[in-house]
């Protein structure tokens, strides 16, 4: 949510400014602005909308200079509009911030009684007359920036430059990411490596309360407390590859089409021959889940479905319990906290706020151990956690998750293989279900050839406003996630249900107008889905079936239609069937004409409650 780049060098930024905010374009915003510093002034432009518009206005009027600050914005407080875009300028100060400031309204009113005006309606420019007035009083930058954010409560990554240091930016975070970007004789800060990967692969990633400068040359970061602390310099693997889009029309269906080598990347040197590899949740992990006698999910959207999918899977094959939790709701209620429960927090980015704070709030309950699994090696999920297991996607740029959710199946199955051997599950199933998992990146590669049957199958919805999902057992929570992502880029109001609980109400929207999708491994609950899918077929709707190609499936009537997968059996089907509904999304979402890959109201990384 939201996306800063800073820079300091020996040549024009506002270029590598504009390319860096470019690239952060997928994390979600509704406006960007940039400013510059030279010749003792800063110069400011923004705009409401996309970069391409704030960039129109800085080609016709360039700004010139080597410190400089840039802002994606996604609003919170006050409405999207170029007065409440960033950067916001106070007196000397200019300022960009990602978060939510949450003691900000007495923090204003107390400026306000000091005589300062304001100009917008955000949290963000109280945090600039603060360091604006600390300046004033005879301080440096860094030290404004340092007293200011010792004032603030809530979550803040911000960017800060002064027309009376130039060549300096004070960076600071707490809640929020912010690292740097080292160069040669120039530095930089960014919300992530990719906006930075385009002038570094060098990069330092701030600790919590980290304030830190740079200038041309140099690279100091400090405790809150204004010591001088080290923080070591990692080498990105990020390549500038990894993040174009190439021969596909959007992000989204390069990354749909990228499953099968990511899924295959997160279970390389994982699963072997014999089964699970030891020790790849970290140094002691496996012992540490031999304890485990309960399991505690906590996700928010996509990855709240890939902890449901956990849950069958798990009970089922470790036999332990196991609970899974959207994290805006875990933090707060007063949890009831089993001994020896494994806390588990999942996230693409590593950022998620409510996540994050999930599982701060974990270390504080008394759990086990806290268990990240996350896409991000350098994020504070991963940082902060005991034990960790790394998905492996590569750079996810579409705001609709695809790769992130089928490898963070994939790192799920793999900690509940773990989990059910040392728990004594029969030799022969625990193979079964290891070959099945091993097989999962060709099944996936085998169900994206579906795609231009899906295609034509999407003219079905681009007239429509309302679609049903439907799903049983570990299929439920795929039906989740199509409907998700129906909803998401297409902006068809979608709705997912366990197919049982068709006759407890959600029958009563069905007619000729709305379609319903199925979601039908061949298994044990098939015969019951099929009793399911008969109610709908009585009512006259139209069904979409994804089908088995074992599966014994007919739609029964001349308006349905059913589609066959090989599923490679019933562990890795959810996986392997999440991927049509993907392809049944975007499909829609481009017959439509709407914004695939950054759709409208919706942030890629949410670093705000």
């Amino acid at each position: 949510m939201c996306g800063i780049v800073a820079a300091t060098a020996q040549r024009d930024v506002a270029p590598l400014l504009i390319a860096g905010l470019k690239a952060l374009e997928y994390r979600g915003y509704d406006s960007a602005g940039l400013a510059v510093l030279d010749d003792d002034a800063i110069r400011r432009v923004r705009a409401k909308g996309k970069v391409r518009e704030m960039e129109a206005l800085y080609l016709a009027d360039p700004l010139r200079g080597g410190t400089g600050i840039a802002h994606t914005r996604w609003a919170t407080h006050g409405v999207p509009n170029e007065a409440n875009a960033h950067p916001h300028m106070v007196g000397r100060v200019a300022l960009v911030h990602n978060g939510i400031i949450e003691n900000y309204a007495s923090l204003r009113e107390q400026l306000q009684s000091r005589g300062h005006v304001f100009t917008s309606e955000t949290d963000t420019e109280v945090m600039a007359a603060l360091i604006e007035e600390r300046i004033a009083g005879g301080v440096g930058l860094r030290e404004a920036v340092l007293a200011t954010a010792r004032s603030l409560e809530g979550a803040y990554a911000i960017a800060v430059i002064s027309r009376d240091e130039p060549g300096h930016v004070v960076g600071a975070r707490r809640g929020a990411p912010l690292l740097v970007g080292v160069g040669i004789g120039e530095n930089f800060l960014g919300s992530d490596a990719q906006a930075l990967i385009q002038v570094t692969n060098r990069m330092v990633y701030l600790d919590e309360d980290d304030v830190v400068e740079i200038t041309r040359d140099s690279v100091q970061v400090y405790g809150l407390d204004g010591a001088p602390v080290e923080r070591a310099v990692h080498q990105s693997e990020l390549s500038t590859d990894a993040v174009e889009r190439g021969e596909y029309r959007h992000y989204m269906q390069k990354e749909i089409h990228e499953q099968p080598r990511a899924v295959n990347d997160t279970l390389e040197a994982r699963i072997g021959p014999h089964g699970v590899l030891p020790n790849i949740f970290g140094v002691g992990g496996d012992e540490l889940l031999a304890k485990a006698r309960g399991i505690h999910i906590i996700a928010c959207g996509t990855s709240y479905h890939a902890g449901l999918v956990a849950r069958y899977w798990i009970e089922e094959y470790a036999r332990l319990p196991v609970s899974v939790e959207v994290a805006s709701e875990y933090r707060y209620r007063d949890t009831v906290v089993p001994d020896g429960t494994l806390f588990v927090a999942i996230s693409q980015s590593g950022e998620t706020a409510d996540t994050l704070a999930a599982m701060r709030e974990a270390r504080r309950r008394g759990y086990l151990a806290t268990l990240a699994i996350c896409n991000v090696p350098e994020s504070s999920v991963v940082r902060e956690a005991d034990l960790k297991l790394m998905t492996r996607a590569g750079p996810e740029i579409g705001v609709a998750s695809t790769k992130a959710f089928t490898t963070q199946l994939a790192a799920l199955a793999l900690l509940c293989l773990r989990l059910a051997e040392q728990r004594g599950l029969e030799r022969d199933r625990y193979a079964d279900l290891c070959a099945q998992l091993a097989h999962l990146p060709r099944a996936i590669e085998e169900a994206l050839k579906l795609e231009p049957q899906i295609a034509e199958l999407a003219a079905l919805f681009v007239p429509l406003e309302h679609a049903l999902f439907l799903g049983r057992g570990a299929q439920y929570p795929v039906a989740l996630e199509g409907s998700l992502k129906l909803k998401e880029i297409s902006y068809i109001h979608a709705e997912a249900y366990p197919a049982g609980e068709l006759k407890h109400g959600p029958l009563a929207l069905v007619d000729e107008a709305m379609p319903v999708v199925a979601v039908a491994p061949n298994g044990p609950l098939l015969d019951k889905l099929k009793s399911n899918l008969q109610e709908v077929r009585a009512r006259g709707g139209r069904l979409i079936v994804f089908a088995d190609e074992s599966a014994p499936m007919d739609t029964g009537n001349a308006t349905g239609t059913t589609l066959r997968i090989e599923s490679g059996g019933t562990f890795i089907a959810p996986a392997v069937f999440t991927v049509p509904l993907q392809l049944l999304a975007y499909h829609v979402a481009v017959l439509r004409g709407t914004d695939v890959d950054q759709p409208r109201n919706l942030a890629k990384s949410v670093t705000v409650e």
